[in-house]
């Protein structure tokens, strides 16, 4: 590696045995093979016997298991092997969800690999970066993250940020010329650009010299790191619920001891009683539920093309009061058409039905500001001349459908370039809203284009039609060159304005004939040639998506850098909102932060904007107390995605830079399926938020129980291993199925809700105290009409207790489903359904078949008291049925 940059082009290429052409496809598999993906060693994965070990380290587990030691160390094997087989079987649920889970994010990681444009065999096309290969010819701009190890061939104002490899702040300015001195350290070796760098400026081609692992990067790995997966907020509330759940079931087992035992109580069996009711308050289904919800939901939002690449955005979701979206691609189709160009002595349509050209002077005019258009130019155009249609464009939408424009005329790059090469350039930025080509003529030029055949050098300069008229001081007219005079100002001034009402982005372009003594300030002095209009219709899906916007309590915002009018026009067309013009980032310049936090509250388009603008948007919208998700595709878009409280990124559009600033990856790149999202983001809330509520009034019910049990002679109503049952089935199985349940009735027809609050209110607690009462009024009466104290060993009664329970739990996890479906619907949650029907028959079996009832200390109860038993937990639906309809007249 040390001697790449030593090398010139032509040792280069021998060396690796490549071409400009790049190497074939054949070559490229054998290479593939013999140096592996280009990708690093994921060091950061768990390995499977660690994922294992841990699941036995939870304060939780670890109460558990020291109740089952203790247990075998009274004498009590069947408790403690049964404990520990729980205990076990908890792991191992456990482990497989978290094996399971970086299984899928390993997955999910593909799904953003970025993709590189490579020549093979002298074609351009698009790759995966982790089939990169030593010899690849690879070409990159602004923007992109270098996929691989390049020695540079080309360079073209390029400078690229080295700050995660050598520590360097600024972007280095990188040259493509052999440098010739002995071991340079990496931050001067000025010709190479590393993988995991990023390209801030302009644009190169390089040779890939090393991939992978034997990268710079690769070689210091260690310090590249992935994002280290953090617990979610709500996922850290509920932790430090289960543990203060745990403390409180320790506090009340040691109570329960203690008492028992000042009451003369044996204190083997008092033991058994306080390990009891310590299983009864501990959740041991809550980490598992609150995992599955999660992945599923995650699933769910992939199906929906939107990728979730940090967790936390899961939860963020579900809060979000105002999404700033793009206009291009993301409202609209993305399928840029060149419609008019606007001559200064004509006008011509591009229609279905072909070009309108008056007459030949016309058609020059035209087909040399087509020509221009297809010059200054970065995408690239390839057409199969034996298939109709058969037009594959690659690059920004703008600038392929200039190309699509020039081939109707049949001016293509591919010929142009062969007579008219461009031989340096100043790259589009934000700030100058334009961007030029240097060419010189090294063959004969078309008719359109001959006039400047005996030019030392032609600059030609496209960009925001405002931005070129200021820096034009002449017009072609009639293919002659005239002074711009304010009459032709205001002319080409009009032609913009009324395209750009219609919708229509629009285009300027210039050229000057320099010579030897022009080397620099290129771009004045120019001579203006005319307007090209497109039109990037909306997209149909995303009226209705802002109307459910609006109705959810969501904002849409658009923020764009076109034109304010045509910014202004979709919007209208979409319903953003009322108001009739745009606020232009030139407004923005001109207002302080007080001043644009009364603007944002009510603007719903900003046009004209740069990317520190919509910074400044972002950080005025969450000061009123907005919760933001942000798109953007840019590299300068990154500070705005990351200050967002949800970054998006497009994932068919978007640079590297922005989808690693994201939070989220738009796999279409539509604004729908924000909205999508949004809304998937608060089912997964709500089903949360059920499964807590469902848990938590169970487990204070069992816990009434185990502590009122006893002043009715009954000293352990439920023992430790029948409460782990009771556990297992719901907090486990029907806390699964509650946490699958499709979308609430009118969901995104409420407004959005606060983070700051937390997953239950006052009036949640309330209900769920009043469920876990009732749950234990009802199995505390039919445990005192069948206990008798004159027999001691029937246990009719604990094991009414223990049916009551898991019957209570059933209905009242019926109760609890989606408000929009009816409690018993089967379909509408297929996996709810084979959950309640797995739970009833597995309670069944347990107290019937016979090892298991003898193994669980239960009596098979007659067909009468099972009635008895199931009739009495179906008092539990009745009771949380009367509270739903409650709650739908206060919300009707």
């Amino acid at each position: 590696m040390e001697s790449w940059y030593a090398s010139t082009t032509e040792e280069l290429l021998t060396t690796l045995r490549s071409s400009a052409k790049g190497i074939s496809e054949e070559e490229a598999s054998l290479r593939l093979q013999q140096y592996g993906a280009n990708k690093l060693m994921d060091s950061k994965r768990k390995s499977p016997i660690k994922m294992l070990f841990q699941q036995f380290t939870e304060v939780m587990v670890l109460i558990l298991i020291a109740a089952a030691l203790l247990s075998l160390f009274l004498g009590k094997t069947t408790e403690a092997v049964a404990i520990l087989a729980i205990v076990l079987l908890f792991g191992l649920l456990g482990f497989f969800q978290e094996y399971q889970a970086e299984n899928a994010m390993a997955a999910l990681n593909q799904l953003v690999v970025p993709t590189v444009r490579v020549r093979r065999n002298g074609v351009v096309k698009e790759l995966p970066a982790t089939e990169l290969v030593p010899g690849d010819i690879v070409e990159f701009e602004a923007g992109n993250v270098i996929p691989a190890d390049l020695r540079l061939l080309e360079s073209f104002n390029l400078k690229i940020q080295e700050a995660a490899l050598t520590g360097e702040s600024e972007p280095v300015d990188k040259i493509s010329k052999p440098i010739v001195k002995e071991n340079l350290p990496l931050g001067d070796r000025t010709n190479l650009a590393y993988m995991g760098t990023i390209v801030s400026y302009g644009r190169g081609i390089g040779v890939t010299v090393a991939t992978g692992m034997a990268t710079e990067l690769g070689k210091i790995a260690n310090l590249i790191s992935a994002v280290a997966t953090t617990k979610t907020p709500l996922q850290e509330k509920l932790d430090k619920l289960g543990k203060l759940l745990a403390l409180v079931g320790v506090i009340a087992a040691l109570i329960i001891f203690m008492a028992g035992i000042l009451k003369g109580v044996a204190w083997p069996e008092m033991f058994l009683t306080a390990v009891s009711v310590a299983v009864a308050v501990i959740p041991e289904g809550l980490p598992a539920v609150v995992t599955i919800t999660l992945a599923i939901g995650g699933q769910r939002m992939l199906k929906h093309n939107a990728l979730i690449r940090k967790l936390p955005a899961v939860e963020t979701l579900g809060s979000v009061t105002v999404i700033c979206s793009d206009k291009t691609g993301t409202l609209t189709q993305n399928k840029m058409t060149v419609t008019v160009v606007d001559l200064p002595d004509n006008t011509v349509e591009f229609k279905n039905s072909g070009l309108e050209i008056v007459n030949q002077q016309t058609a020059t005019a035209l087909d040399f500001t087509l020509a221009v258009s297809v010059l200054c130019n970065d995408a690239t155009l390839e057409v199969d001349g034996n298939e109709p249609n058969s037009e594959k464009v690659l690059g920004d939408p703008t600038e392929t459908a200039l190309l699509v424009a020039g081939a109707q005329r049949n001016i293509y790059k591919q010929e142009l370039y062969q007579t008219f090469p461009r031989i340096n350039e100043i790259p589009f930025d934000s700030v100058r809203k334009k961007m030029s080509t240097i060419h010189r003529a090294v063959g004969n030029l078309p008719g359109c284009l001959s006039f400047l055949q005996k030019a030392d050098r032609v600059v030609f300069t496209k960009g925001a039609p405002d931005s070129i008229i200021d820096i034009s001081e002449f017009i072609w007219v009639n293919n002659n060159r005239v002074p711009l005079t304010d009459e032709w100002k205001k002319r080409v001034k009009q032609a913009n304005t009324r395209l750009a009402q219609q919708g229509i982005r629009v285009l300027g372009f210039a050229f000057r004939v320099l010579d030897e003594a022009h080397t620099t300030d290129l771009e004045k002095e120019l001579t203006f040639i005319g307007l090209m209009g497109m039109i990037d219709p909306p997209r149909l899906e995303v009226k209705s998506a802002v109307a459910k916007c609006k109705a959810a309590g969501i904002r849409p915002v658009m923020i764009t850098g076109d034109h304010p009018l045509t910014a202004t026009a979709i919007a209208t067309a979409l319903d953003f909102n009322s108001q009739s013009e745009a606020v232009s980032g030139e407004m923005l310049q001109k207002i302080n932060e007080n001043q644009l936090q009364t603007l944002s509250a009510k603007t719903a388009v900003y046009a004209r904007v740069s990317p520190e603008d919509k910074l400044k948007i972002v950080e005025a919208l969450q000061k009123t107390g907005h919760v933001v998700a942000m798109t953007g595709d840019g590299v300068n878009d990154s500070p705005a995605l990351k200050k967002a409280d949800i970054g998006v990124a497009m994932g068919i559009t978007g640079t590297d830079v922005a989808k690693e600033a994201a939070d989220m990856v738009l796999l279409d790149d539509n604004f729908s399926t924000i909205v999508a999202a949004v809304e998937e983001g608060r089912v997964i809330f709500t089903n949360l938020r059920r499964f807590i509520k469902f848990s938590l009034a169970g487990n204070i019910g069992k816990v009434i129980i185990m502590l009122v049990a006893p002043f009715f002679g009954m000293t352990i109503a439920l023992r430790p291993l029948q409460l782990l049952w009771l556990n297992l089935l719901t907090d486990g199985l029907l806390g699964l199925g509650l946490g699958t349940e499709p979308a609430e009735e009118g969901i995104m027809n409420r407004p959005p809700r606060n983070p700051e609050k937390g997953a239950l209110s006052k009036r949640d607690f309330l209900q769920l105290g009043i469920v876990g009462i009732v749950i234990a009024a009802i199995t505390l009466g039919l445990a005192v009409f069948y206990y008798n104290p004159q027999q001691p060993n029937d246990l009719t009664w604990q094991t009414m207790i223990f049916a009551t329970v898991g019957f209570a739990q059933v209905f009242q996890a019926i109760s609890l489903r989606s408000f929009a479906y009816s409690p018993f619907s089967l379909f509408t949650n297929p996996l709810m359904t084979l959950v309640v029907i797995s739970t009833i028959l597995l309670q069944v079996a347990v107290i019937y078949i016979p090892f298991m009832k003898s193994f669980f200390g239960l009596v098979p109860l007659p067909a009468k008291d099972l009635l008895i038993s199931l009739a009495a937990g179906s008092i539990i639906f009745f009771v949380i049925a009367l509270d739903r309809k409650r709650r739908k007249r206060e919300s009707a």
